[in-house]
């Protein structure tokens, strides 16, 4: 198998080609709940005078307050 990917993918592109595998092969339910798992996101905080500011969240490229 590592003849398939090796010349093509890194190890984590090909580790995430077969997620996206199963996660498109599982029925609605489980589906919708493993892609909300996969969504990755950020926090973060402008500090300005040793005390932090509003804390905000970012998911994929947009920003939610």
């Amino acid at each position: 198998m590592s003849q398939f990917w090796k010349p093509t993918f890194t190890y984590l592109q090909y580790a995430q080609v077969c997620a996206r595998a199963v996660r498109n092969s599982l029925k609605e339910e489980a589906r919708v709940v493993a892609i909300r798992r996969d969504e990755q996101g950020l926090k973060y905080a402008k500090w300005e005078a040793g005390k932090q500011g509003e804390l905000k969240n970012t998911v994929g490229n947009r920003t939610v307050a």
